[in-house]
């Protein structure tokens, strides 16, 4: 066994006290700890029991039943609930740890105090930048948490081969290796959905591995189009999606045997429109799951994750109960853990939380494996830290130092004016509009118009130092004066891509980023006035999360101050390359029609791309 996989050890399996349990059920040994007078919610029967005891023992819950008192010995710790809820730990059924800016470890430390004790990660973002290797790294650092962390290996590395480069790949063969690796669950969101429809050997190859191997196929649906195409991904093994935006999308899929994820992340809010096919169309809450893909470092800290997710469900109109079973049971059966987590039952882990009121979900303790995590949203246990190797550190090749000539974008022929194709941001979505803008030319370039909320957007080519630098045009940042920001967060080949309306800004903001190797960062009038350094691969900080939530703080500020009024900008900013998703996107390629998955000239009528 190697030592990732000892590191798993930090409880005992089931099988191993299963007689324990039996015993203090029936009075022959004590329980390690006995929780009293608690209302449980059931999330098995949908109710909420009143007057309930829970004894613990071995990390694992051994009774749930009236009275506890048979199981309470001179060393049994009590907790008395006083009348308090008992709920389950929630979970995050799908999300991209690197969105939040922090390692899995300061991940785990801002979102225990909010009552998440299970998480499935998918760690493409690393994938793309440091391969199999990367995978490796972070599966053995979640696998290290007093919560549990579970790992989708990435199935699309890159996301859409032919239409970008990215700092690695992942085939077949590195799917099947992972899928013995200890923490591994599954296979992570399948994006290329046009070659699932058409049986790409290397979708189809990584699609059967996992399932030869008994685990979960994540889907990753981003057309609006339910028909053939959407059929032909459905037959091709996923098993779920959480790209759906509209009550047709949950609809469609929970018909297909799909479980339908509904998300709500720092930027993306996509579970009122959707939660309507339970609470209007009275469809079987048990194909719905509650999930973040993804919060950022900020969110997390100031306003939540899960507790965040379900009290929003809630104010869509579902029961409480039915919130708390989409972001605990349903996830937990979906992944073919029930026996492990996702409800407060014998055998299962005793990750449940202390709440005082339901409704509004106040939290006032979680427990993880039978262990006091947090109290009153305050930390009480201690992460160690992982020790990242100089491997996953200045992966910023970036062939410079870039000029603002680089961000220039030259006029097609002697005209005035020309029709660029311009990629419309949409609030609060992960996709984006295909527009077409007039633009005035000047002295042989196009330059970018602020007053009608037209940017330039540039994608500098950054594993491989090619020199490469696409530009193009975005609008929806709303910003005014010469400013740009610069992130090598880029999902999901992970290039740098650079915004703004002054060209010297953007070369300004780009050589920052390759001289500190990652991150993010916005300049204004030629000064910095906000960064985040992310140097674990150009996408994670190696500071705690409250660190870097302020710093994240500080990026809105900045972006706010320079006429931005996005509800998440820097999220917006971060998809502008991800060439999965509708509409139109921006690659080391060239400008990107995702739903013709071709690429496609920046000016209409033009050559030059």
């Amino acid at each position: 066994m190697d030592m990732a996989a000892d590191r798993t050890q930090t409880m005992t399996a089931f099988v191993d006290c299963a007689a324990e349990l039996v015993d203090v059920a029936m009075g022959r040994s004590a329980a390690d700890l006995v929780i009293r007078n608690a209302r449980w919610v059931n999330v098995h029967s949908g109710e909420v029991v009143e007057a309930t005891d829970i004894a613990v023992r071995q990390g694992r819950f051994a009774y749930c039943g009236p009275d506890a008192t048979h199981t309470i010995g001179p060393d049994t710790e009590v907790l008395d609930a006083a009348g308090r809820y008992v709920v389950p730990g929630l979970c995050d059924a799908h999300m991209h740890v690197e969105s939040g800016m922090i390692t899995v470890t300061e991940f785990c430390r801002a979102v225990i105090p909010h009552g998440t004790t299970s998480m499935f990660i998918d760690p493409h973002e690393i994938a793309n930048v440091l391969g199999l290797a990367g995978v490796r790294l972070m599966h053995d650092e979640a696998v290290a948490q007093p919560i549990n962390v579970w790992v989708q290996m990435p199935s699309c590395v890159p996301s859409a081969p032919g239409l970008e480069m990215a700092g690695a790949s992942i085939g077949p063969e590195d799917v099947a290796e992972a899928m013995g690796w200890p923490g591994i669950i599954g296979l992570g969101e399948v994006m290329n959905f046009p070659g699932v429809a058409a049986n790409d050997p290397t979708m189809v190859g990584g699609i059967a591995a996992t399932l030869r191997a008994g685990k979960t196929v994540g889907g990753h649906y981003a057309s609006p189009d339910l028909g053939r195409a959407f059929h032909g991904y459905v037959a091709g093994g996923p098993q779920d999606d959480h790209e759906g935006t509209r009550m047709e999308d949950a609809i469609a899929r929970v018909r297909q045997g799909m479980k339908a994820m509904l998300r709500l992340g720092s930027a993306w809010y996509d579970v009122a429109e959707q939660i309507r096919a339970v609470t209007e169309r009275g469809l079987d809450l048990r194909n719905f799951i509650l999930c973040t893909d993804d919060s950022h470092s900020g969110t997390l800290v100031h306003d939540g994750h899960m507790d965040r997710v379900v009290r929003h469900a809630i104010a869509q109109g579902l029961k409480p109960v039915t919130a708390i079973q989409m972001a605990t049971l349903n996830t937990a059966e979906h992944f073919g853990l029930e026996r492990e987590i996702g409800s407060v039952t014998p055998g299962r882990r005793a990750d449940f939380l202390i709440v005082s009121d339901l409704a509004s979900l106040t939290i006032d303790a979680v427990y993880a494996r039978g262990r006091r995590m947090a109290e009153d949203g305050k930390l009480l246990v201690d992460l160690a830290p992982f020790a990242y190797p100089d491997m996953a550190r200045n992966t910023v090749h970036v062939a410079g130092p870039l000029t603002a000539e680089r961000f220039a974008v030259p006029a097609p022929g002697n005209t005035a004016q020309v029709t660029a194709r311009l990629i419309g941001v949409v609030e609060n979505q992960a996709p984006t509009q295909s527009l077409t803008v007039e633009l005035d030319t000047r002295d042989g370039y196009v330059p970018a118009d602020p007053a009608r909320d037209v940017a330039h957007i540039a994608l500098v080519e950054r594993h491989r130092a090619t020199g490469q630098v696409t530009n193009a045009f975005v609008s929806g940042f709303g910003y005014t004066g010469a400013c740009a920001m610069a992130s090598t967060v880029a999902h999901d080949s992970h290039h740098m891509i650079v915004v703004g309306t002054d060209r010297d800004n953007m070369a300004l903001a780009a050589n920052r980023l390759a001289e500190i190797g990652g991150g993010v960062v916005f300049y204004a009038d030629g000064e910095e006035k906000a960064l985040v350094e992310m140097p674990i691969a150009g996408l994670m900080s190696d500071q705690r999360a409250e660190v870097v939530a302020e710093k994240a703080q500080g990026l809105m500020a900045a972006m706010r101050a320079s006429g931005c009024t996005l509800n998440n900008a820097y999220m917006q900013h971060s998809l502008l390359a991800l060439v999965v998703i509708p509409a139109l996107r921006i690659s080391d390629q060239g400008l990107i029609d995702v739903e013709t998955f071709r690429k496609v000239p920046l000016f209409v009528g033009g050559e030059t791309g």
